[in-house]
């Protein structure tokens, strides 16, 4: 069947296809050199790359992943830089950070993939959130491999896609295998595009080693995205004709099947396609094809020759967190006495007002006001595109919430309890944190914790997390102990370019006043607080362990008492070492508290970084106090007279004091 496109468009396809093909012939060649470390091979899968790319308009969002070199010849990116990136060399999108096609670059609008396969695919719901609410028409196209449709990023994103009806389109390269598992053991449904039918999302299987037929499809799908009738779901059949990598071969293939498809090669087929319909001859070929190797010789050799990619420390370091411009607010004289609950709500909605782009999402925050009834009335003040509530799907959230930062918005996500985002973990610790580092897109990401104990919740609703994430670098941890602080560190936090967690202990939310401030004001994150002075111990806490420090000195004698410093780190990544270090190093003495367990807690870091810096001046072992090493318990009693250390404070205090 003759195509509809003029001979123009068919030859532009056919050497939109030829290109990453002729690129990836060389590149193998340069592999068995030594020359370039690592290769995913995407031939005899080009059809799909291109038939896509060909069919969007630049400005859709693409999310690749590592067979889709021919997404990035498509969209005309740099090869220079393309070619030094694969080669590890100066010059590349991520200055030796990241292998193959992890990278992203939004300025021709694509979105580099992490290694947890399917993880991007709500990061692209995220986009697509973003371009429907400001009706740009544009939309977003994520790749998935058949193996990676097992993991539940892939499920929360189609499930998200559905109920927020995304201008989404979902493609899946269905090569035959994950790695070595042949599909028939990794899914029992016919085929993959049955799953959409459970989610309610339009769905088809398609020949995807037919160009034209992907082209097709995809300008179809496209044109519903476009008018709000997406999200749909695609799935390409194809077969990866060499190794997952190239280290690992294919000696566990069928030899039937490399021949049966070897025959259905995109390539071969397209040529014979437009011979047979006179777009070109097949004396044309060799031309066409020494015409495309010309050019990006001048930049293979480019990249070749270019300088090994060099760091020091320093550079390293400058890039995990995006710097921070402060924001001056214009502090007014009024105050208020609130509650912490309340001065997290207030934070919140006069952030909302200041700035169209926040948009607040999770569970039951909308008409119910979540959990904690912090959001309440905010639905009507603000609206459904601001405030949404969510399917339980923590990692689906969290990924939607960075491609929403992607888009330049700034999202606050809102976790019903901190321990389920445990659920959410992967998307935090990969990609929230990592991005800016590996090609220097800053995500905006405000996470709020609900965290701790003293509320009869028992061991999935009390846990004070925060040390789970204070290793992983790119990631900010907040974690306030009254309501004035509240309200400036969480303002902060969302004024920051980089991912925050923000921890709140709900044992504080109604359980403590201070005066607040009624107009917005910030508190720097990384700066801690004398909350009292003294000079012969330092006790050095935060979040509720502040309270606890306060009613322990009070209970001592008023000689004691004057003796005492009390500091209130506020956040935990970055902590304020300079205010630690003067203060210890006036009293000679350290006392760290917290309520999370003892080992691996955040004291331990603290109480390391004393001793290796400040150990001359020491006149006592710095001591820390802690929960037990235990699951929180339900039993008040056991929690509070047990797994707590908040009885012991007291007695530690003049202890150190008294060495």
């Amino acid at each position: 069947m003759k195509s509809k496109l003029t001979n123009k468009k068919l030859l532009d396809l056919y050497e939109a296809i030829l290109l990453p093909r002729l690129i990836e012939e060389k590149m193998l060649f340069l592999l068995r050199q030594g020359k370039i470390s690592k290769w995913f091979s995407g031939i005899g899968q080009e059809a799909i790359s291109v038939g896509v790319s060909k069919a969007l308009n630049s400005s859709d969002v693409i999310f690749p992943m590592h067979r889709n070199l021919g997404v990035f010849t498509t969209r005309d990116i740099d090869l220079k830089k393309l070619f030094c990136q694969l080669m590890g060399k100066d010059g590349g999108f991520t200055k030796g950070r990241d292998r193959s096609f992890h990278f992203g670059s939004l300025e021709y609008n694509i979105v580099g993939m992490i290694s947890h396969l399917a993880a991007m695919l709500p990061v692209a719901c995220g986009v697509a959130y973003s371009k429907k609410i400001h009706k740009t028409k544009n939309i977003a196209v994520a790749f998935v491999g058949d193996g990676a449709t097992s993991e539940g990023d892939f499920h929360e994103a189609l499930n998200l896609a559905a109920v927020w009806k995304l201008p989404v389109i979902f493609i899946i390269e269905n090569n035959g295998y994950g790695l070595s598992t042949p599909t028939e053991e990794q899914y029992a449904c016919k085929q993959l595009s049955d799953r959409g039918i459970g989610y309610g999302i339009e769905a088809k299987t398609i020949d995807g080693n037919n160009l034209l037929e992907v082209y097709n499809a995809i300008t179809d799908a496209s044109a519903l995205c476009r008018k709000n009738k997406g999200p749909i779901l695609i799935e390409a059949m194809t077969f990866r004709m060499r190794g997952h990598e190239e280290a690992s071969g294919i000696a566990y293939v069928p030899k039937n099947l490399i021949s049966k498809w070897s025959k259905k090669d995109p390539i071969l087929n397209f040529e014979k396609y437009l011979i047979d319909n006179k777009v070109i001859k097949k004396a044309d070929i060799e031309g066409i094809k020494e015409k495309i190797n010309r050019s990006f010789a001048s930049s293979l050799e480019y990249a070749l020759n270019a300088k090994p990619q060099i760091s020091t420390s320093e550079k390293e370091l400058n890039d995990v967190y995006k710097k921070t411009k402060a924001i001056s607010y214009k502090k007014s004289n009024k105050t208020k006495n609130k509650r912490f609950v309340d001065a997290i709500s207030d934070a919140l909605r006069e952030k909302m007002k200041s700035d169209s782009s926040i948009v607040m999402l999770g569970q039951d925050i909308a008409e119910y006001g979540g959990v904690f009834k912090i959001s309440e009335g905010f639905i009507e003040e603000f609206g459904p595109d601001r405030i949404k509530n969510t399917p339980i799907i923590e990692s689906g959230i969290i990924g939607a919430a960075m491609g929403m930062a992607l888009e330049g918005m700034k999202p606050i996500v809102e976790m019903q309890f901190a321990d389920f985002v445990s659920c959410g973990f992967n998307q935090i610790v990969n990609n929230l944190a990592k991005t800016y580092y590996r090609w220097n897109e800053p995500i905006n990401v405000t996470l709020r914790l609900p965290c701790g104990g003293g509320m009869g919740a028992g061991p999935f609703h009390s846990q004070s997390n925060e040390a789970w994430f204070t290793q992983v670098p790119g990631l900010k941890v907040v974690y306030p102990s009254n309501p004035r602080d509240a309200k400036g560190l969480l303002i902060s936090s969302i004024d920051d370019p980089n991912p925050v967690l923000f921890f709140e202990h709900k044992g504080l939310y109604r359980s403590i006043k201070s005066d607040v401030n009624e107009s917005l004001y910030s508190v720097d994150i990384g700066k801690g607080s004398v909350v009292k002075p003294g000079d012969k111990l330092s006790v050095i806490t935060y979040g509720i362990g502040v309270q606890w420090a306060e009613s322990a000195i009070t209970n001592i004698s008023p000689e004691l008492q004057q003796s005492i410093e009390l500091i209130d780190l506020r956040t935990l990544i970055p902590w304020d070492k300079e205010l630690v270090f003067e203060s210890v190093k006036k009293t000679g003495r350290a006392l760290v508290i917290h309520e999370a367990t003892h080992t691996s807690g955040f004291g331990s870091e603290i109480a390391a970084t004393l001793s290796q810096n400040l150990f001359e001046y020491l006149d006592a072992p710095i001591t820390r106090l802690a929960s037990l090493d235990m699951p929180s318990p339900f039993s008040s009693q056991i929690e509070t007279e047990v797994y707590w250390p908040r009885d012991d404070i007291q007695n530690k205090i003049i202890e150190l004091l008294k060495y």
